[in-house]
């Protein structure tokens, strides 16, 4: 059985709901994964409020155990804390190098995530030009946008409007599910 590391922040996690080992994003795909008779299990390294700086000093704990698909997702953190989107480029690289140097076979998958309408336009669109950039710089499978369906659509979020609900984590795990299933049957 191969390990999928899902590595990221509360939104990796599962922040806020009642039972994050069924209804989070990681929690979801394993049992897609199940559903089809995939030999894969999933690792839930998601932290709440983690930034990109956090997660490069967090991420040599999680490569202790091997790694045959890794799932990046991490920076709307970054953005809240007003972190220069060349700094969060920066340390998501470095993030990928590392498994890359350790688990050089690891297929991969980077999230991208977008920013709401104020946030100022130069800084938006440099925030969201580095995900497309990381993925094509490291032949990393792409979701251009984590939260597409969801963001905004208060149904689908929890009362802070901030994090998905269960509901809204199945919406992502239904978008984001094919590009993960072509990482775990191309050979």
């Amino acid at each position: 059985m191969k390990n999928i590391l899902f590595l990221g922040d509360s939104l990796t996690e599962g922040y806020g709901l009642r039972n994050k080992a069924q209804e989070s994003f990681p929690a979801l795909i394993q049992q897609k994964i199940n559903a089809a008779r995939l030999d894969y299990k999933v690792i839930n390294a998601g932290l709440s409020g983690d930034t990109s700086a956090g997660c490069l000093h967090r991420v040599d704990y999680w490569l202790n155990s091997p790694v045959g698909v890794f799932i990046l997702e991490l920076g709307i953190n970054d953005i809240m804390r007003g972190i220069p989107p060349a700094t969060t480029s920066k340390n998501l690289q470095e993030i990928i190098n590392k498994v890359r140097a350790k688990y050089p076979a690891a297929k991969m998958a980077l999230m991208g995530m977008e920013v709401s309408a104020f946030t100022p336009a130069p800084f938006a669109i440099k925030f969201r030009e580095i995900f497309r950039k990381l993925a094509d710089d490291n032949a990393m499978a792409f979701v251009p946008f984590f939260l597409e369906g969801v963001a905004g659509k208060a149904h689908l979020n929890l009362p802070d409007r901030l994090h998905p609900s269960a509901e809204g984590y199945r919406v992502i795990a239904d978008n984001v599910w094919p590009v993960i299933r072509k990482l775990l049957t191309d050979t």
